[in-house]
C-alpha cells in the first residue's frame, strides 16, 4: 500500500456547510430561558409522557416496521389516509428521503432565499445543485421559483410558514404554484410550524390529494413538544410514498418514539392548550416589541423575527439578552443579518424578553 491511496468523498459533499443548531448555555449563567430552537415551552403532554415511560422497558425489543398504529392515529385525526403516511426520524429525514429518491448528480433543486437551511445540506447529499431564489420582504414569491425552473429541476423546497420568516404564503399562492410546476418536479410543503397558523390549514393535505408530485411533511418536534424523540411525517399520493419507502431505514423508529408520538396526536386538549397559548403570547410579543420602535413581520409560527436597524444593533440586542440569560438566535446564516429570530415562551419569558428589549432600545437611543 502507498500512502496517495485516498477514500475520495462522492461530489458535492465537501461543499456543505454543516449545520449549527441554536445555543443552550451561557457562559456564568447557571440558569438560562432558551430560546433559540423553536421548542414548545410547555413540552410533551402528559399521555405522551406516560406512553413513552410505559414502553421504556420494551427497549430492547425491535420495534414494528410499519408505523401502523402511529399512521393510523395520524390519519384518524387528520381524516387522511394512513397508507399514504411516511414517518420518519424528525420531518428532517422524510425530507432526506425525498431529495435520495427524487434528486441526484446535475439535477437542481430550488428552495428560497430564507428558507430552511437544511435544504442546501439535503440537495449536495444527494449530489445535485441547490438553487437559491429571492423573497420579497421575507415573503416567499411563486413567480421567482416558477421563474428559476429548468429541465434539470427536480424538487422544490417550500417552507410554509415560514423559518425563520415566520410568514406564510396564501393558499391561492401556493395553489398557484403548485399548478404551474412541471409534472416531473416535485413540490415540498414544509409545514414545520403549520399548526400553529391554526387548525383550519389543511392546504397541504389538500394538495397532496390533488396533485401526484405533491409532498406534505409535519412534524412532532414542534406543538407537539417532542424534538428530543425525534419524529416526523409525511403525505403524499401512494406512488411517491412507496418510493420513499424504499429507501426507509426499517427501524428508524424505536418503540418509544411511536407510543409517545401516537399519544401526543391523540391529545387534543394539550394540543389546543399549546395553540392558544402560542397565539396569545406570541400576539403580545410582537406588539410590544413594535411599541419599541422594533420591526416584526406578522407571525404564523411559534417565533418572531425581530428585525434591528443594523447587524451591529442585532448583536448588541443579542448580548444585552445573554447578560439577563435569555438565549434567541441570530440569523445571519439565513441571509438576515440584522434579525434575531426569538421563539415564543411562556408568559414570565415573554415579558423578560420585551422587558430587555425595552432596556436597551432606551439605552441605545440615549447614547
Amino acid at each position: 500500500m502507498t500512502d496517495t491511496l485516498r477514500i475520495q468523498p462522492q461530489p458535492g459533499i465537501m461543499d456543505i456547510a454543516r449545520y449549527v443548531g441554536g445555543a443552550a448555555q451561557i457562559a456564568g449563567h447557571e440558569h438560562v430561558v432558551k430560546l433559540s430552537s423553536n421548542e414548545n415551552p410547555y413540552g410533551p403532554s402528559e399521555k405522551a409522557r406516560e406512553a413513552a415511560a410505559r414502553t421504556a422497558p420494551q427497549m430492547h425489543r425491535y420495534p414494528n416496521t410499519d408505523h401502523a398504529s402511529l399512521r393510523a392515529a395520524i390519519a384518524e385525526v387528520h381524516g387522511l389516509d394512513p397508507d399514504r403516511i411516511i414517518c420518519g426520524v424528525g420531518s428532517d429525514e422524510v425530507l432526506q428521503f425525498a431529495a435520495q429518491c427524487f434528486a441526484g448528480p446535475g439535477d437542481e433543486v430550488i428552495m428560497t432565499e430564507h428558507g430552511f437551511s437544511m435544504y442546501p445540506i439535503l440537495a449536495r447529499a444527494a449530489g445535485a445543485l441547490p438553487v437559491i431564489v429571492a423573497e420579497i420582504e421575507r415573503r416567499v414569491d411563486v413567480d421567482a421559483i416558477l421563474n428559476a425552473v429548468t429541465d434539470r429541476t427536480r424538487i422544490v423546497f417550500l417552507t410554509n410558514p415560514g423559518n425563520p420568516t415566520g410568514t406564510l404564503l396564501t393558499e391561492a399562492e401556493v395553489r398557484r404554484l403548485a399548478e404551474g410546476l412541471p409534472g416531473n418536479v416535485l413540490l415540498v410543503h414544509d409545514g414545520a410550524y403549520t399548526e400553529f397558523a391554526g387548525d383550519d390549514f389543511r392546504l397541504d393535505f389538500a394538495l397532496a390529494d390533488e396533485f401526484p408530485n405533491v409532498l406534505s411533511t409535519r412534524t412532532f418536534s414542534k406543538i407537539y413538544g417532542l424534538g428530543g424523540l425525534r419524529i416526523g411525517w409525511g403525505y403524499a399520493q401512494r406512488d411517491l410514498i412507496d418510493v420513499m419507502n424504499r429507501v426507509r431505514q426499517p427501524f428508524n423508529l424505536s418503540v418509544v418514539q411511536l407510543a409517545a408520538a401516537e399519544a401526543a396526536m391523540r391529545d387534543r386538549d394539550h394540543f389546543t392548550r399549546c395553540q392558544t397559548e402560542n397565539a396569545k403570547w406570541r400576539h403580545w410579543l410582537r406588539k410590544a416589541l413594535l411599541d419599541l420602535g422594533v420591526e416584526c413581520d406578522e407571525s404564523h409560527t411559534n417565533f418572531l423575527l425581530a428585525r434591528f436597524r443594523d447587524e451591529a444593533t442585532a448583536n448588541a440586542c443579542d448580548e444585552a439578552l445573554k447578560a439577563d440569560g435569555l438565549i434567541v438566535r441570530k440569523v445571519a446564516g439565513y441571509g438576515l443579518p440584522n434579525c434575531l429570530r426569538i421563539t415564543i415562551g411562556d408568559e414570565p419569558s415573554c415579558r423578560r424578553v420585551a422587558d430587555v428589549i425595552g432596556r436597551f432600545m432606551t439605552e441605545r437611543a440615549q447614547a
